[in-house]
């Protein structure tokens, strides 16, 4: 299967991506706070998941009746981003639960292995091979994640059902980044993070419904975590991470992800106060430099094709 220009902006000639990158920076801050505000909140993780979609879709959807006249997207390109919308919400759905299985840390390395995914599904579904430098990168992050991994299990001794659910989430959202390449290039920011929104935050509601989850918040220290999650680690994070997607590759965004591992093990110790080890900094920083390799390689159209 072929791709056409699925970067979007990165392939414009004399296009400077500094600003791509700052976005992509902006993100990880954003994000790396989820696991702190889902473990802030006194409800189940689908739930918070649930309010995580709805407050932003509140704000943005809206915007639709107000805001500048956009091109109407085809059946395609709607099919695609509702599809992207509920591998999200699966995402999340995961994700959010195994915050409250596992430590912070730990969920948040184990459900950012997605750049695991996204190499493997560009290559085989799309017949694009990342290059070399993008494979010594990951191997670079995942093995930092891995130090911190081994660090935190030292403490809970097994390999749980919250760990096994954030690899679950990992691979969905490989998937909701593929899909998110794959059409912004005909999609505006807001106008993909609107419908995106509208599609996972329907999805979550039905999987509460299906587990026969209440979304009644009793406790009022659950309100501010919940607009974190909505505010902050949605509205703010994903507008930020769909601008940068439309000017970089998936694979580079997904390795660039892993640097919420470090973010969120060093905001768990401060806030949550989960215990940071020698162990859990040197394995930060062995991501962070596979996060600078793995930006090395060069834009996708120069990629080897299969």
């Amino acid at each position: 299967m072929s791709r056409e220009n699925t970067t979007g902006a990165q392939n414009s000639p004399g296009q400077n991506p500094t600003l791509a990158y700052l976005a992509l920076a902006a993100a990880i801050l954003c994000i790396g706070w989820s696991a702190i505000f889902v473990r802030w909140t006194d409800v189940p993780g689908t739930v918070s998941a649930f309010y995580r979609m709805l407050i932003p879709a509140a704000i943005l959807v809206p915007s639709y009746f107000f805001g500048p006249k956009v091109t109407p997207l085809t059946r395609r390109s709607v099919s695609i981003v509702a599809l992207g919308g509920i591998f999200f919400a699966l995402d999340l759905a995961l994700y959010n639960s195994s915050i409250l299985l596992t430590t912070a840390a730990n969920a948040t390395l184990l459900g950012n292995n997605s750049p695991i995914f996204v190499g493997l599904l560009t290559w085989m579904v799309f017949r694009r091979r990342p290059q070399a430098v993008f494979w010594f990168g990951l191997l670079m992050a995942v093995g930092g994640s891995l130090i911190i991994l081994r660090s935190d299990l030292l403490r809970h001794t097994q390999f749980g059902l919250g760990d096994a659910m954030s690899v679950g989430a990992a691979a969905f959202f490989a998937m909701y980044l593929l899909a998110t390449e794959e059409v912004r290039t005909t999609t505006g920011t807001i106008q993909f993070l609107r419908l995106a929104m509208i599609s996972a935050t329907v999805a979550l509601f039905l999987i509460n419904i299906a587990l026969g989850h209440s979304f009644q918040v009793t406790n009022t220290r659950t309100w501010p975590a919940l607009f974190g999650l909505g505010l902050v680690s949605q509205l703010g994070g994903y507008l930020a991470l769909t601008y940068a997607l439309g000017h970089l590759p998936a694979t580079i965004t997904s390795i660039s992800l892993l640097a919420q591992g470090p973010l969120t093990a060093l905001l768990a110790a401060v806030f949550l106060h989960e215990p940071l080890s020698a162990a859990q900094i040197a394995g930060g920083l062995l991501v962070l430099g596979g996060v600078g390799v793995a930006h090395r390689q060069t834009h996708p159209e120069e990629e080897a094709n299969v």
